[in-house]
Order: structure tokens, then sequence, then C-alpha cells
């Protein structure tokens, strides 16, 4: 007698559907969170170009010319704009040096925008420079 033939083993339909299921499933949170990291990265790149273009503006800004208080505004570029508000500034609980009035500490607070509303964003930046608030003496005549 003949043995009847060995019956082949396989995967049924629903095995394939629920593996292609499970695979599809895994695949989108990963291209989520892909996304999430490229999103995140130019958000980075974005901030450290903000970063570089405030140092400049706070390093380079009244290297010349004496102290201002008041508000400024102007642009970096097509995307970057800012916003530079200079007051004196003194310790808080010390008394004024008395110097003469020549020279004094002043508070430089940046602000730089970029994006549009609803989605604009901005970054804040501070710092303390001293300088004096008289006008500068005229050279003398050679």
């Amino acid at each position: 007698m003949n043995a009847p033939p060995p019956r082949a083993r396989g995967f049924s339909l629903l095995e394939v559907i629920a593996a292609i299921l499970l695979l599809a499933i895994a695949f989108a949170a990963l291209m989520e969170v892909a996304g999430g990291s490229i999103r995140l990265s130019q958000n980075a790149a974005q901030y450290s170009q903000v970063a570089l273009w405030a140092r400049s503006l706070l390093d380079t800004r009244y290297t010349l010319d004496p102290i201002q208080p008041g508000t400024s505004e102007g642009r970096f570029n097509d995307r970057y704009r800012w916003r530079l508000q200079v007051t004196p500034w003194v310790a808080p609980g010390v008394p004024p040096a008395s110097n003469g009035g020549n020279t004094q500490m002043f508070r430089l607070d940046l602000d730089v925008m970029w994006g549009v509303e609803p989605f604009e964003r901005h970054a804040h930046f501070s710092t303390l420079r001293i300088g004096s608030n008289a006008s500068p003496s005229p050279l003398p005549a050679p």
C-alpha cells in the first residue's frame, strides 16, 4: 500500500495578510520618526543661523559709535529680521558709580524673528556693554 502523499505546509492567506499589516504599521512608525528627526534638524539649523547673526550684530554694534539708548530694527537678509533695544543698566542693589557720568553699563536686548504669522519664530539674546553715554570728543586737529 502506498502511503498518502504528505500534505504541503505553508502560510495561510490570513497569516500573510497579518504579516504585511504588521510590516506596514512598523514602516509608518519609522517614517514618522524619520520625519520628526528631519524637522528637528531643520529647527536646529535655523537656531544656529540665528545665533550666528545675533552674535555678529551684538559684537559689532556700538564698537565705534557711542551707545545710544533706544530701539532700532533691521534685517539680516530676506528671511531674518531683528529688533535691538538698548537701555541703561545698573546692578540691582548697587548704587551707580560716581565717575563723572562718562561711562555707564547698557543692556542690549536683541530679538531675532523669522517665518510668517501665525508660525513666526523668534529668539531672544541679551548682553551687557560698557560704553560712554556722552558724545565723543572731536579729534585734535593736526
